[in-house]
Parts: C-alpha cells; sequence; structure tokens
C-alpha cells in the first residue's frame, strides 16, 4: 500500500473477508499475445472488380469496337494534361511490373486482377504491364492490348495508361498509373 493512504482499520478488513467468503488464488501465466486488428475488406471495391470482370465477358460491350491504332492513352476525367505527358515520357518511377506473354485473355485477366490489387496494397502507383504486340494472334491482331485497353479503363483504380517507351517495350507495354489508397 501506498505510504499517504491509511490502512482501512482490522475489523473492516475481517468483516469484507467475511462477506466474500473462502478465496483461491488464480494462477495462470498464459498471456495472450498482441495481435494488430485486421485491416478492414473493401467490399465496394471487390464488388466494383467482380463487376468489372463480368462486364468484360458480357456479350454488351466488344473490345474489337474500339479502334485501337498503335499507340494507346488514356487518362480519367480530372487527371491533368502533365500526368499523362511524364508517363508517356517515362519519369515515373516503375514499382512493378507484369509479363503477359503466352497467356490467353482468360489467364491475363485474372493475373492482371491480381498484380494491381497486390501492388495496390504495397501501395505502388506505377507499373509497367507488358502484353506484346500480338505477333501470334495470326489474323486477330494483338487480342490482350484491345483487351487491355477496355479492361483498364473499366477499374476505378487506373487513372492513366499509356504505350511504354521503346526501350522498355514500346506498343508492346503500358505504363499504368494507379489511385492512392
Amino acid at each position: 500500500m501506498p505510504a499517504d493512504r491509511p490502512e482501512p482499520p482490522a475489523d473492516e478488513v475481517e468483516a469484507f473477508r467475511q462477506a466474500i467468503g473462502p478465496i483461491e488464488p488464480h494462477r495462470c501465466d498464459l498471456v495472450e499475445p498482441w495481435r494488430a486488428p485486421r485491416p478492414p475488406l473493401p467490399l465496394q471495391k471487390l464488388a466494383d472488380e467482380k463487376q468489372v470482370l463480368r462486364d468484360m465477358v458480357s456479350d454488351h460491350f466488344e473490345p474489337a469496337d474500339l479502334e485501337t491504332g498503335e499507340h494507346l492513352s488514356y487518362s480519367r476525367e480530372g487527371v491533368q494534361d502533365g500526368v499523362l505527358r511524364k508517363l508517356k515520357r517515362g519519369q515515373y518511377s516503375l514499382g512493378a511490373q507484369l509479363d503477359l506473354h503466352g497467356l490467353t485473355w482468360a489467364e491475363a485477366r485474372v493475373t492482371v486482377h491480381a498484380f494491381l490489387s497486390l501492388v495496390q496494397r504495397d501501395r505502388v502507383h506505377c507499373v509497367r504491364i507488358v502484353h506484346g504486340k500480338g505477333n501470334r494472334s495470326r489474323h486477330l491482331g494483338p487480342v490482350l492490348k484491345q483487351k487491355l485497353n477496355v479492361y483498364l479503363r473499366l477499374r476505378d483504380d487506373v487513372l492513366a495508361f499509356c504505350s511504354a517507351r521503346p526501350d522498355d517495350g514500346g506498343t508492346g507495354a503500358l505504363y499504368v498509373l494507379l489511385r492512392s489508397r
């Protein structure tokens, strides 16, 4: 007991002990380890991403209807022109890259979805996605390039994308700028 507090009278201590009855000391040497709380689940974002995947395989929109040309360039409404200009020049530091060579669109779609989710979790803002030039797609042209052009436009977390500089893959790759979480 602290020195500044007087000890209670002995008769009150005895009355208290009689009132509570016999006691047993509790012996436990286990201590629960501290765990950080789980981060909240972004339910709306997950629902949006599932909707994007459903839209990509629906019959309502045909990516071939969107003429791509050689160079791709897109920026979401509200993104400044200077941001897209810096992206085209390769002036943003690339935090990660993904190579889709040899994948079908179904495999590539799942891979890109997982890749973008992972890099956003790691707070990466600019990535390179290599889709290839479609040389093995015969008469279909660059299938992955066309599909990516549509898919990335439908994702809310993509602010802008454009064809890479020649030394980074040129028209066979994209720089993608992602929204901060």
